[in-house]
């Protein structure tokens, strides 16, 4: 078997539409509805010790982060409730509470949701807010 040599622009296109096309099959999110993607922890460290289950369903109940996928036409539009502008865009991640929203079972995990004004903050980097006994290399985005 011979293996094909792809020019790195070539890979990063086709990488970049299937991306692309994934997107397209995420739900719409209607109203003042925002669609969140839950952050997911890896089972293994980077030392190669695999977490139970209990121990990442403490960390991701610990800090419900989630990526922002999609953001409804009517998000934070209202200039009484939000007089400082949007409090998240598409792309940022932010924390919600544990029972916010609701919940879309999708293959390799969940989506959520949520009302624009459900969003209690907003963080840069979702690892800087795990527990201290939680350390992983990365988490899946």
């Amino acid at each position: 078997m011979t293996k094909l040599i792809v020019p790195k622009h070539l890979k990063e296109k086709v990488e970049k539409q299937k991306e692309e096309s994934e997107a397209a099959k995420l739900p719409n999110p209607t109203g003042w509805r925002l669609l969140l993607l839950p952050v997911r922890l890896q089972e293994k460290t980077k030392g190669g010790v695999y977490l139970t289950d209990d121990t990442i369903h403490m960390a991701q109940i610990a800090g419900n982060v989630c990526k922002v996928l999609k953001v409804g036409p009517s998000a934070y539009r209202d200039k009484d409730r939000f007089p400082d502008g949007p409090w998240c865009k598409e792309g940022d991640w932010v924390v919600i509470t544990k029972y916010a929203g609701s919940r879309l079972y999708i293959d390799g995990g969940e989506l959520r949701v949520v009302n624009d004004d459900e969003v209690i903050a907003q963080v840069d980097d979702p690892m800087s807010i795990l527990p201290s006994n939680v350390k992983l290399d990365k988490v899946e985005r």
